[in-house]
């Protein structure tokens, strides 16, 4: 129960809660930083395909600057997606996570979904088989 000596105070678990989420939010620009990543890839190497038909067909001058001017290009300045992706993990990435996961065991002893483990124990029909409670939230 919130606010006994073995969990914390109702704040202090929705904050954790809202600081949770936005953890969560951040994994999901994370899930589309590497979509963009391996999409991009994938039109490049895509590229060099349109290039050989443009070859084959004859459009040896389109072939040419496309091969030139776009296959390989940075998407950022001195950047390919790999460097976009390494930078965004090593940096705030690794920070938020990091962050989250210190006021967490600081705060609700590394509980990091409390929140919903609260929900679960309100929302769920006590006995029913499938609503059994679980371990708690770590």
């Amino acid at each position: 129960m919130a606010g006994s000596p073995t969990e914390p105070d109702d704040q202090t678990i929705d904050a954790v809660g809202k600081l949770v989420f936005a953890l969560e939010t951040v994994e999901q620009a994370r899930g589309h930083l590497y979509a963009f990543h391996h999409l991009t890839g994938t039109a490049d190497f895509a590229l060099g395909e349109a290039v050989e038909g443009l070859r084959k067909a004859g459009h040896p001058d389109w072939a040419d600057r496309i091969q030139a001017e776009l296959i390989g290009l940075n998407v950022l300045a001195d950047r390919w997606t790999f460097q976009v992706v390494e930078e965004y993990d090593d940096g705030y990435y690794s920070t938020f996570r990091g962050m989250a996961r210190d006021v967490a065991e600081d705060l609700t002893g590394g509980r990091l979904h409390l929140h919903e483990e609260q929900l679960k124990r309100r929302r769920r029909t006590e006995g029913r088989p499938g609503h059994e409670m679980g371990r708690p939230s770590t």
